[in-house]
């Protein structure tokens, strides 16, 4: 089983992981990272769980920003829309788009002074 880790305090993120638990067909579960599930995973830093999408794999290995978004909706009929994400060219481009975004998002929600309370 799939676990992904989300950011419940983001609304786009809910938007989201609400549209995942509709059309999941199994093999995925969720945790929010802001009341974390006991699981006998070592997990991230809440830093980094806050930063990128992270979703630990059946298999003990973590996927990680736009590699954990793509196993996520794999796990939904509309999965292979995603795949080619991942292909070469394309991925180099997804990725930066991906970390340019999450960037910008973390900066916004919890980096900066007047917001740091929102993220506790």
């Amino acid at each position: 089983m799939d676990t992904l880790f989300y950011d419940s305090q983001c609304p786009l993120c809910r938007r989201e992981i609400k549209t995942l638990q509709r059309l999941q067909s199994g093999g995925l579960t969720f945790s929010d990272i802001h009341r974390p599930a006991e699981s006998g995973a070592s997990l991230p830093s809440r830093e980094s769980l806050l930063r990128r999408l992270h979703l630990l794999k059946a298999d003990g290995n973590w996927a990680v920003g736009l590699e954990a978004n793509v196993q996520a909706w794999s796990h939904t009929p509309l999965g292979w829309l995603f795949r080619p994400l991942l292909w070469p060219g394309i991925r180099a481009i997804a990725g930066k788009i991906y970390e340019r975004w999450a960037d910008r998002r973390y900066e916004r929600r919890y980096a900066c002074d007047s917001c740091g309370s929102s993220g506790s």
